[in-house]
């Protein structure tokens, strides 16, 4: 399954390029609106996008009564992406949510965290909700693959992997930060070997569904993710530059799994864990193809 990743495609303003996904994710909801941070929020380096945009939204209330309704007549299933300030916060909203899956924003570099851990904001959304949850986690924790076992065990249904890393752009000509708020979110070229090792490394621990992410510009780039142990894979930075990337990049994938002999690309599923020291969870369910 091919999506957007949260806050990388407005659907209502380009409802071409959200159909042309499998599902759309929603920028990240937060319980009161958010004007987001200061001006200058987005700059471009070498090797990706900074962005420290702060999760502007217009809350929870108005998402839910105006936003949410027409994104419905998209025609394609939608992914809430939900944040807050605080485990209560995150629960309140997905009890509120129907019909959806849901993405906990857990790991956003743009804004201070809520106190409670990772885990234990998915135990409390669990206790709320039925609808599938999935945990979306920074590979700049010190053990990522330990998080996503601890969501795991609190009732996480998948992972989205990986967020943005925090990272400096400087001026060329003053030397000094780029972004009003000096450090920013990383996306682009530069996450790609990141994500893949998240996804590598947390599929081994958890076995769970995940949404590989983080600087995918080609059918190359998601046929890796899903070889390392991503289910579905998610588009960023490349929809700023290509908006027409999906039907693209769905083409490319099927080419190049192809190219190395797998008439479907579901079938490389998790090949990059043969041969690898160590146990790996659901080895077994390699033949089930991607929804």
């Amino acid at each position: 399954m091919l999506l957007n990743a949260s806050g990388c495609l407005d659907a209502l303003a380009a409802p071409d390029v959200a159909r042309s996904l499998d599902a759309f994710v929603t920028k990240t909801v937060t319980p009161l609106p958010r004007e987001g941070n200061p001006a200058v929020r987005i700059a471009e380096t070498d090797v990706g996008m900074l962005n420290a945009i702060g999760l502007a939204n217009p809350g929870r209330d108005r998402f839910l009564a105006e936003t949410l309704p027409r994104l419905r007549e998209l025609g394609v299933p939608i992914w809430v992406s939900v944040g807050g300030f605080s485990a209560a916060e995150y629960a309140d909203t997905c009890a509120l949510l129907e019909d959806v899956t849901i993405e906990l924003n857990l790991s956003c570099p743009n804004v201070d965290e809520a106190p409670e851990s990772a885990a234990e904001i998915v135990a409390a959304c669990r206790a709320v909700t039925e609808r599938p949850l999935f945990a979306k986690l920074s590979a700049a924790a010190p053990d990522v693959a330990a998080t996503a076992g601890a969501v795991h065990a609190a009732g996480a249904d998948g992972l989205s992997l990986i967020n943005t890393i925090r990272g400096l752009a400087l001026d060329e000509r003053t030397l000094r930060p780029q972004l009003d708020r000096s450090i920013g979110g990383l996306s682009g070229p530069a996450l790609r070997p990141i994500a893949l090792a998240a996804v590598f490394a947390c599929y081994r621990v958890t076995g769970l569904e995940i949404v590989g992410m983080g600087g995918v510009a080609s059918g190359r780039d998601a046929l890796e993710l899903i070889a390392a142990g991503a289910r579905h894979v998610a588009l960023g930075t490349v929809l700023f530059s290509d908006p027409e990337a999906p039907p693209r990049v769905r083409d490319e994938l099927v080419r190049e799994a192809q190219k190395l002999g797998y008439e479907d690309p579901a079938e490389a599923f998790a090949i990059a864990h043969d041969g690898v020291p160590g146990p790996a969870r659901s080895l077994d369910q390699r033949s089930r193809v991607p929804a």
